[in-house]
């Protein structure tokens, strides 16, 4: 198939009729703008030429004479006419010669798996001077072939043009590949040092604060056994205190002398008795050997701070018991220190 494009497009087709496949026809093709609004066939073996034509309202017509959508009718037409050998075997031509008025009848059909169906025909006319059809179609040709040349040319050049910036874009690519390298492998080494410093920092101060925590702790401790420590003193001479003073007033925390007790036992009993006759009893009584001795050694082995320490539990506002020593040795019997009391 050759093309062209001038005031109307124009294609040359070859084809070979159903009745004499053996035979060969150019059918040229023109039409404006669209081939649904109408097209020229011209038709020639090399010796003989016919013409034609196809208006819009003829194509319409077949459109409705097989029940088939326009658009998909022009379709249809322009690949049996103009795609050439792309559809070959999809369509059939059909010429039938007429001798007597040097006419021609030529169909188009489509073919089916059980059969086909005609899309189209006219009467082609004859041309009275075939060389001249000739002539152009090989004018046409030639024209078409030069077209073809130039336009192939100019797309070599404009390949070669393309492969020379491809070539230029590959080699400018490697260098930014190698750049790209280079310059990672150059981060790559800051970042391992800039990596590495910022591990050491990292454990520089993990090892500080594991440090602070460390005096934290023992700052803590320090503090709580300070504290501890202040609190025994603290106690220890709040206790050396109250003895220090137990100690400084012996008098106070020591049991009342016998004239005392016995005016306070006196003073305090609700009826006054001669004591003379108990005494001269208890001097009847006679004295347990070593009693004396017995109290005597048992005072001296007390030892100092405990005297304090009885004077200090005895509340104020009580009186020891009216006794004395020369009492608790004459006493020897409960009754006579009921008495006593």
């Amino acid at each position: 198939m050759i093309s062209g494009v001038g005031k109307m497009e124009k294609t040359l087709n070859r084809i070979h009729p159903v009745s004499d496949p053996e035979a060969t026809y150019f059918l040229q093709v023109s039409w404006e703008k669209d081939l649904g609004t109408g097209f020229d066939l011209l038709l020639s073996d090399c010796q003989c030429a016919w013409t034609g034509t196809v208006s819009e309202a003829d194509i319409s017509r077949e459109a409705a004479d097989i029940e088939m959508d326009r658009e998909k009718y022009v379709e249809e037409l322009r690949k049996a006419l103009i795609a050439g050998e792309e559809s070959a075997g999809k369509y059939n031509f059909v010429i039938s010669r007429e001798e007597q008025n040097k006419a021609c009848h030529f169909s188009y059909e489509r073919n089916l798996k059980d059969g086909s169906f005609r899309l189209g025909s006219l009467k082609l006319q004859e041309v009275l001077s075939p060389a001249e059809v000739v002539k152009e179609l090989i004018g046409y040709c030639l024209d078409s072939l030069g077209k073809l040349r130039a336009k192939t040319e100019h797309l070599q050049r404009e390949n070669e043009r393309l492969f020379s910036n491809w070539s230029d874009v590959e080699k400018r690519l490697e260098k930014c590949v190698e750049a790209k390298e280079e310059l990672e492998a150059d981060l790559y080494s800051r970042f391992i040092l800039v990596l590495n410093e910022k591990k050491a920092k990292i454990r520089n101060l993990q090892k500080l604060l594991s440090e602070a925590k460390e005096s934290a702790v023992d700052a803590k401790c320090a503090r709580d056994s300070i504290a501890t420590t202040q609190m025994v003193i603290k106690r220890e001479n709040d206790y050396d205190a109250s003895t220090d003073e137990e100690s400084e007033n012996p008098a106070q925390a020591s049991l009342p002398s016998a004239p005392e007790r016995r005016d306070s036992s006196l003073l305090g009993s609700p009826d006054v008795m001669d004591p003379a006759p108990r005494r001269k009893r208890r001097q009847r009584t006679a004295k347990p050997a070593g009693t004396g001795a017995k109290v005597a050694a048992y005072e001296a082995e007390q030892p100092a701070q405990e005297k304090p320490g009885l004077a200090s539990q005895t509340t104020p506002g009580q009186h020891c018991p009216d006794w004395d020593l020369e009492t608790l040795e004459n006493s020897c019997e409960p009754e006579d220190l009921f008495e006593d009391m």
